[in-house]
């Protein structure tokens, strides 16, 4: 019988042509295929199928219509407008159900618009608009608003209930600096709240009340600004009327012309909607189809673009005279930069010239930055910000697997049982992806946090371990310690696909775990059932951030994280792997494209002769085989009187390089520095030269996220009047110092990086789409989602092992100066601030402060909201105190976003090992009450 049913099934179904490819597509015309009826015509169903994508499926979005579905939230059937008749057989007993959470029948009979359904839904319309201001023209949702489209669609003429009493009184809450509600609007359908819960996971939103006294609530009964919204925006994309917004009215219509570009504030390389009124940007959102974000940002991305057109924008060049900078125009500033590079390149050689490139820039910029100083200054002098967060990531990474990039997606976080987040606070640093790994701990499953902070992911985690910083090196040991004496090691995989664990395991059991223990300050049974649990796990995937890096032993903190993965066998498969959270927007691409001394486009070694010779072919230029300078080793060199000329681009290494007074002295010393900025940030008020960028939403050209994503950055407005982009600039120096260097265009330019830098081969500006493709991208245009799936890049995986060692900060200042001050980052701010400072984020968070332990606090007198005097061997600074138990005692914690304070006066020169990466992260102070506190 059920053999005739499935014949019956399948001949039904070929009878429609819709359903030819289908068949094929599913088990080559097996006849295991389920069917369920239309409006009486059958149509195959797919596991998981809800009525409505169902019906989607085969008649749009809008054939079914809805209000409490959105996107990117569950399926939740509040709004019951979505309601089809369901029947088991044909045009009898059918009953109403709600499509959006209904799961599909097989051989069932659905009718999308009977006459009992289309007058359920006029009435549930009717109802809804007897609590709802009837002043649709005036709205700033008129015509995008789901309720006035819905009540069109099912044909409401006139309301037959008397009007409601319960929102029409409500009153507009415009207490936030981005965030609006008029719950007049609010037709209670819950959408807000979920995506507060389901896509942020702050649950501020919640519903107040029963009945006709139902109403919205933030936090308990606050308004915006005193709730604790974190402004990501996400309610008021998914609210379908105007109960929430935004100040900028997101969700209007006015707009000219609406433009996809991409992030440049984190990492996470979020996609973006611009919508443009008249030439300047009206407002912001996140497109639901991006692979990225899925509909989701953080208020950086969503909210935090005014900047662009900011009072304080540089919009003419700047050349100093007589120790004023004073405006010129551009050919006098690129006469003046040419003839000075001349003058200095022809008395002390090219090697007295240096360039430091940026991530905020885009590819094509940075690659010409680094051709710039290669092919035509004739050094390899150059590098990028890179080198002061993830520089440890890329060596290290590419010491262990032979790539120094992220493995996996962050899209595998579906596929993984476990993750390990360490020296990392994604929520804040990474929003959209932190909210991600926050969803993925508070439904229960295994997270391990590893941080001298408690951060928000701290508290939601299986296991946390909060070590004393600088000590990544001792904890991780002891984790790989006990997945070997716990004989939880993945053998066969070591064996297959690895080198050095003989080695490397004898090294590991010489270790005294009581020491290690005091070293860390953490319970060696908690790092026991941690490393027990990331090694049994199916799937386990890493996540780490500055707080590896920028250590004097990040890039083996970075090789420890990657012998981690390899001894239990997570590496090549989804749901697995190690993955930086990169920094800022581009890092990953800066380095991609040559932007540090010792490797050129490509990662391609700048110091072997054979590979010089490749680059001196395609760039018809005498390429430097000569070693390099790096960012530390710039300010040593310009301090020294060797380094005369230094090409910033983008970068305030015044504010955010450590120890300031030194980078000052380094800056002061130069005959020139050239600065390309948005602004007259704390490094460009030493400049020589002044030359005005363009903005993110200026210019076009691809950003590389931290999972290897190149995507698209399109021109969103012309650049404000006097300014040009970082790219254009490059170019015009580039030819006016004699290298013929076609105009800027982001096509071409991909065009020629597609040709030197091999994981870049089939990258093409028009084939790159919505959702960009991830590298190494085949010349066939196939990109790659996960590395290392049948063998590593460099052959066989190698395991290194590593003693750990204590900063030279604390050796030789930790007696004197008894405190560590640690940095990190707030999530309304990025590094210096230049630019959030210059937007409405700036009035939620206006200053920098310091964590301090309620026990320290004490010991030296100090209240909450108290200016603490904190001292290094370098300097002092005054701080804010922000006491909580989130630091332990000695532990101290701040960020450096205000120029008022000028934290980097207190940081060391200590710097990583191997990349000299600086050391943010272990800084020896010293403090007491401020002196201003007693008067």
């Amino acid at each position: 019988m059920e053999a005739k049913v499935e014949s019956k099934n399948k001949m039904a179904a070929t009878e429609h042509p819709v359903f030819e490819n289908e068949i094929n597509n599913n088990g080559n015309g097996k006849t295991d295929a389920k069917l369920a009826y239309i409006n009486d015509k059958p149509y195959f169903i797919q596991d998981g199928d809800t009525i409505l994508k169902l019906v989607r499926r085969h008649f749009g979005k809008d054939f079914v219509p809805t209000l409490c579905d959105a996107p990117n939230l569950e399926p939740f059937g509040s709004c019951r407008v979505c309601s089809v008749d369901v029947a088991l057989v044909k045009n009898q007993h059918a009953k109403a159900m709600a499509s959006c959470h209904t799961p599909v029948m097989p051989n069932s009979y659905i009718y999308t618009d009977s006459d009992r359904i289309k007058k359920l839904r006029r009435n549930i319309i009717e109802l809804v608009l007897t609590d709802h201001p009837l002043d649709c023209l005036t709205c700033e949702v008129n015509n995008n608003c789901e309720l006035q489209t819905v009540a069109a669609r099912v044909g409401i003429r006139d309301v037959r209930y008397p009007q409601g009493k319960n929102h029409l009184d409500r009153k507009k809450d415009l207490s936030h600096p981005y965030m609006t509600s008029d719950f007049s609007k609010c037709i209670n359908c819950f959408r807000c709240v979920r995506a507060c819960d389901e896509v942020q996971g702050e649950f501020v939103l919640n519903m107040a009340g029963r009945g006709f006294n139902s109403h919205i609530i933030k936090s308990n009964e606050n308004n915006f600004f005193d709730s604790d919204c974190v402004s990501c925006g996400a309610c008021a994309q998914a609210c379908p009327t105007s109960a929430i917004s935004d100040v900028f009215e997101s969700k209007s219509i006015v707009a000219d012309k609406k433009i996809r570009t991409i992030c440049t504030y984190c990492g996470v390389g979020c996609n973006l909607e611009v919508a443009v009124v008249n030439g300047k940007v009206k407002s912001i959102q996140a497109p639901y189809n991006s692979e990225v974000n899925q509909g989701h940002t953080c208020l950086k991305g969503r909210f935090a673009f005014s900047f662009y057109k900011h009072p304080d924008r540089i919009k003419t060049p700047l050349i100093r005279r007589n120790g004023k900078l004073e405006p010129a125009t551009w050919d006098e500033a690129y006469d003046f930069i040419a003839e000075k590079l001349t003058a200095i390149i022809a008395a002390h050689g090219p090697d007295s010239v240096a360039g430091i490139s940026s991530a905020r820039c885009t590819n094509e910029e940075n690659y010409l930055m680094q051709k710039f100083i290669r092919a035509v200054i004739g050094t390899n002098n150059i590098d990028c910000c890179a080198r002061v967060c993830h520089s440890p990531t890329a060596l290290g990474m590419q010491r262990s697997f032979g790539t120094g990039a992220a493995t996996n997606s962050v899209t595998d976080l579906n596929y993984t049982d476990c993750i390990m987040i360490i020296g990392a606070n994604p929520t804040d640093a990474h929003p959209v992806t932190g909210a991600k790994l926050k969803q993925f701990a508070m439904k229960g499953k295994t997270t391990i946090v590893i941080d001298p902070r408690r951060t928000e992911m701290a508290r939601y985690a299986t296991h946390f371990l909060q070590l004393r910083p600088g000590t990544n090196v001792a904890l991780l040991n002891m984790m790989l310690y006990y997945i070997i004496t716990e004989g939880v090691a993945d053998k066969e995989f070591i064996e297959q696909r690895t080198e050095g664990y003989a080695d490397f395991c004898d090294q590991l059991l010489k270790l005294d775990m009581d020491e290690m223990e005091k070293v860390t300050g953490v319970d060696r049974n908690l790092v026991k059932a941690a490393a027990v649990a990331y090694a049994t796990a199916p799937n386990a995937m890493s996540f780490h951030g500055l707080g590896v890096t920028e250590h004097t032993q990040g890039s083996f903190t970075v090789m420890l994280i990657s012998d981690l993965a390899m001894i239990t066998g997570n590496i090549g498969r989804r749901g697995v792997g190690v993955n930086p959270l990169r920094g800022q927007n581009n890092v990953q691409g800066a380095a991609d494209m040559g932007c540090q001394p010792h490797q050129g486009a490509g990662y391609m070694n700048a110091y072997d002769p054979e590979i010089n010779k490749e680059y001196e072919a395609f760039y018809k230029r005498k390429i430097p085989l000569g070693i390099g300078l790096k960012i530390p080793e710039m300010f040593n060199a310009s301090i020294d009187g060797k380094l005369k000329a230094l090409w910033l681009m983008g970068e305030d290494v015044v504010q955010t390089d450590p120890n300031t007074n030194k980078v000052i002295a380094a800056m002061a010393n130069l005959e020139l520095l050239v600065v390309q900025e948005l602004f007259l940030t704390e490094t460009a008020k030493y400049a020589t030269v002044i030359l005005p960028g363009a903005s993110f939403l200026e210019k076009s050209g691809t950003y590389t996220n931290a999972e290897r994503r190149i995507q698209r950055v399109q021109k969103v407005v012309e650049p404000l009047e006097g300014t040009k982009s970082d790219g254009q600039i490059m170019v015009d120096i580039m030819n006016r110092m004699g290298y013929d260097q076609p105009e800027y265009r982001p096509d071409t330019m991909l065009e020629e990086i597609s040709q030197i830098v091999p994981f870049f081969a089939g990258v093409k500006w028009d084939e790159l789409g919505d959702n960009g493709k991830q590298w190494p991208v085949k010349k066939d245009g196939s990109d790659t989602e996960i590395l290392h799936i049948d063998h590593f890049n460099r052959g066989l995986g190698k395991f290194h092992y590593f003693d750990w060692k204590e900063s030279g900060e604390l050796v030789k200042n930790g007696k004197d100066y008894p405190y560590i001050i640690t940095t990190n980052r707030e999530l309304e701010h990025y590094n210096s601030g230049t630019m959030t400072r210059r937007t409405g984020n700036v009035d939620i968070l206006t200053e920098d402060v310091l964590m301090i332990n309620p026990n320290d606090a004490a010991k030296h007198f100090i209240t909450q909201g108290d200016m603490v005097c904190v001292e290094s061997v370098r300097g002092k600074v005054d701080i804010k105190a922000r006491i909580t138990d989130e630091v332990k005692a000695g532990i101290l914690s701040t960020t450096f976003h205000f120029p008022e304070v000028m934290l980097n006066i207190i940081t060391s020169d200590e710097h990583d090992t191997e990349a000299l990466c600086p050391e943010y992260k272990v800084v020896a102070v010293n403090i007491r009450k401020s002196k201003g506190n007693y008067k």
